[in-house]
C-alpha cells in the first residue's frame, strides 16, 4: 500500500515539478512572457488541489483503486498530448488540465489510503508514502533536462508519459479497493465528524488559512529557480540542480519532521514550519551565489516536505477518518489558490519589473501571516489531537 502510494505520487509530481525543465524551451517555442508560461504550472496546480475535493469524496464511497486508476490514465494522456501542443494555449489544456486532473485524483485518494491502512506509526507510514513527492522533485527535473538536451522537449513529454503508464498505472491497479477504506475500524462505520461538520468548525479554516498563506510561496520556487539561476548568471544545469535540492530536501523533511512533531506537537511543528519558511524566503532574497542558494533550496524543501507529511496526520487527528479524504480535498483547495496566485504573480512580477524582489518579500511575509493567523488556534487544535 505504502509502495503503490509512493509509486503514484513520484510519478504524478515528478512530471509536475519537472515544469521547471521545460521553462526556457516554453519560453522560446513560442515566444511567451514568463507570467503566461508560469501560468501553466498554476494552473495544473490549481486543478490537481481541487479535484482533491471530488476525487476524495468517491475515494471515500467507492475505494481509491478505480480513483486513482482514472487519474494516472488522465495524468498519461495529457503529457502525450503536451508532447503536440502547437501553441501555449493549447498547453493550457493538455498539460494544465491533464496533469491538473490526473495527480487530482491520485494524490489525495492514495495519501487517505495509507491513513487507513495503519494505526501504530502511522505518521511514518504517511511519511514514507508522500516521500514519493519528493522523490520525484529530485529524480525528474534533471531527468527530463537531460532528456530535452538529448531529444527535445516534446519527446521528453513523450517519454514521462510511457513511463507514467509503465508504472503509475499498475501502482494505482494495487491499491486497496472499497474495503481498505474500512481497514482501520474492522469493517464498522468509521468515526469522526462528517465533511459538514468540519466545515463549520474553527480548526478547519485555521488549517485552510495556514494553507492558502504558505502556498502562495511554495511553488514560487518550484516555477522560478531555473529562470532565476540563469538571470544570475549560474547557468541552467546549476538552476536544475538547486530544483533537484528543493525536492532532496522534501524528502528528508518527510521523514525528520514528522518524528520532531511527534515531541513538539503536530500543530506546533506546523506553526514553526510556516514561520521557518518565512525565514527562508528572506535567505533567497538577499542570495545570489549558488551555495547560499543551494542552502535555500534544502531547507525550504525540508520544511515544506515536513508541511506536507503533516497535514494528513493533523487532520486524522483533528478529524477523524470517517471522511478523511473529502475533508483533506477540500482543506487542499487552500494550496490549489495559493498555487494559482504565486508563481503567476512572480512572472508577472518579473516581467514588469526585472526583479524577483517583491514576490520574494511578499511571500515571505505570507508566510509569516500564516503562522501568526493560525497561532490563536494553536492550543484548540491542540487538545484535539
Amino acid at each position: 500500500m505504502v509502495l503503490a502510494a509512493f509509486t503514484l505520487m513520484c510519478m504524478g509530481f515528478g512530471a509536475a515539478y519537472s515544469f521547471a525543465a521545460f521553462f526556457a524551451a516554453f519560453q522560446s517555442e513560442f515566444g511567451a512572457s514568463r507570467a503566461h508560461v508560469s501560468l501553466v504550472f498554476s494552473l495544473s496546480a490549481l486543478l490537481w488541489f481541487s479535484f482533491g475535493v471530488p476525487g476524495g469524496m468517491l475515494a471515500d464511497r467507492f475505494g481509491p483503486r478505480g480513483v486513482c486508476l482514472a487519474g494516472a490514465l488522465i495524468l498519461v494522456a495529457g503529457l502525450a498530448l503536451s508532447a503536440r501542443a502547437p501553441s501555449l494555449m493549447v498547453l493550457y489544456a493538455t498539460f494544465s488540465i491533464g496533469a491538473g486532473i490526473g495527480i487530482g485524483l491520485t494524490y489525495v485518494p492514495s495519501v487517505v489510503a495509507v491513513q487507513h491502512w495503519f494505526v501504530q506509526h502511522r505518521a511514518l507510514a504517511s511519511g514514507i508514502a508522500v516521500s514519493g513527492i519528493g522523490a520525484g522533485n529530485l529524480l525528474f527535473p534533471p531527468l527530463a533536462a537531460w532528456l530535452i538536451g538529448q531529444a527535445g522537449w516534446r519527446n521528453a513529454y513523450l517519454a514521462l508519459a510511457v513511463a507514467t503508464l509503465l508504472l503509475a498505472v499498475p501502482a494505482a491497479l494495487a491499491l486497496g479497493g472499497r474495503a481498505a477504506t474500512r481497514a482501520s475500524a474492522g469493517g464498522t462505520t468509521l468515526p469522526g465528524m462528517t465533511l459538514a461538520r468540519a466545515l463549520r468548525s474553527p480548526p478547519f479554516w485555521a488549517l485552510y488559512a495556514l494553507g492558502f498563506l504558505l502556498c502562495v510561496g511554495v511553488f514560487v520556487p518550484m516555477v522560478h529557480l531555473v529562470p532565476y539561476a540563469q538571470d544570475a548568471g549560474l547557468g541552467t544545469a546549476r538552476g536544475v540542480t538547486l530544483v533537484s535540492l528543493l525536492g532532496l530536501g522534501s524528502l528528508v523533511g518527510r521523514f525528520l519532521v514528522g518524528g520532531i512533531a511527534d515531541r513538539m506537537g503536530h500543530v506546533n511543528a506546523l506553526l514553526a514550519i510556516g514561520a521557518g519558511m518565512g525565514a527562508m524566503f528572506l535567505l533567497w532574497w538577499v542570495s545570489s551565489g549558488f551555495w547560499p542558494l543551494a542552502v535555500f533550496a534544502f531547507v525550504f524543501g525540508t520544511l515544506y516536505g515536513g508541511f506536507v507529511a503533516l497535514m494528513p496526520t493533523v487532520c486524522m487527528d483533528v478529524f477523524g477518518p470517517k471522511n478523511l479524504s473529502a475533508i483533506l480535498g477540500s482543506l487542499y483547495t487552500a494550496a490549489g489558490l495559493g498555487t494559482l496566485i504565486g508563481p503567476t504573480f512572480a512572472g508577472a512580477s518579473f516581467d514588469a519589473f526585472g526583479s524577483y524582489d517583491a514576490p520574494i518579500l511578499a511571500c515571505a511575509a505570507l508566510c509569516f501571516a500564516g503562522a501568526a493567523i493560525a497561532a490563536p488556534m494553536r492550543r484548540q487544535l491542540a487538545h484535539r489531537a
